[in-house]
């Protein structure tokens, strides 16, 4: 979808996905675009997971279950 659809502003990544993680779902989003702002959102929240989060380079994090006031504060601070 993402190849088709150029006027993408930014993604909200999951980290867990059945067929490709958001991890490696990053890396080639980030080979056709390497500015669109991309969020991750996991229930994972311990320091490793967030620190993978950090190191793969997203933009941003939210935690699950997602509070609608905080993501959208975060959209904003994001893009």
């Amino acid at each position: 979808m993402f190849k088709e659809i150029k006027t993408i502003d930014l993604i909200l990544m999951d980290i867990k996905m059945p067929v490709m993680d958001g991890h490696e779902a990053y890396v080639e989003i980030r080979k056709i675009n390497s500015k669109v702002p991309i969020i991750a959102q996991t229930a994972y929240s311990l320091s490793q997971d967030i620190g993978k989060i950090n190191e793969t380079g997203f933009n941003a994090y939210i935690n699950k279950p997602l509070n609608k006031q905080t993501l959208l504060d975060l959209i904003n601070k994001t893009i």
